[in-house]
């Protein structure tokens, strides 16, 4: 994946996923659940995936190079993923892991209006 446009694009082949936002971003999310589970993000080159605690620590670990934490994230289930990874199938295989995470949850709860 070398740009958020080719990562949405694979990222919408999952199911029950549709486009949207995120913290005012953009972002990939579960339809029937509204559950981002990969986001635009604010770090240049990377985005960010949603995922549970125990599996960042592992990636965080076991490839640095790829997946990798500013102190903004740090305590978040949510881990920053460059695009120019040389393992692309790892890549989409924690992205769908990560769909399949949030399409276990429930229903996002609606943002409240000012």
């Amino acid at each position: 994946m070398k740009d958020w446009e080719s990562l949405a694009a694979f990222a919408l082949t999952l199911p029950d996923t549709v486009a949207g936002t995120h913290y005012g971003g953009a972002a990939i999310k579960v339809a029937s659940n509204g559950r981002a589970f990969v986001s635009i993000g604010s770090e240049a080159g990377s985005f960010v995936l949603s995922i549970d605690a125990d599996t960042k620590e592992m990636l965080l670990e076991t490839d640095p190079a790829t997946f990798w934490q500013t102190p903004h994230y740090e305590g978040w289930p949510a881990v920053l993923v460059r695009y120019d990874t040389s393992d692309l199938e790892r890549v989409q295989d924690m992205v769908t892991r990560a769909r399949d995470q949030a399409a276990a949850r429930k229903a996002a709860k609606p943002r409240k209006k000012a």
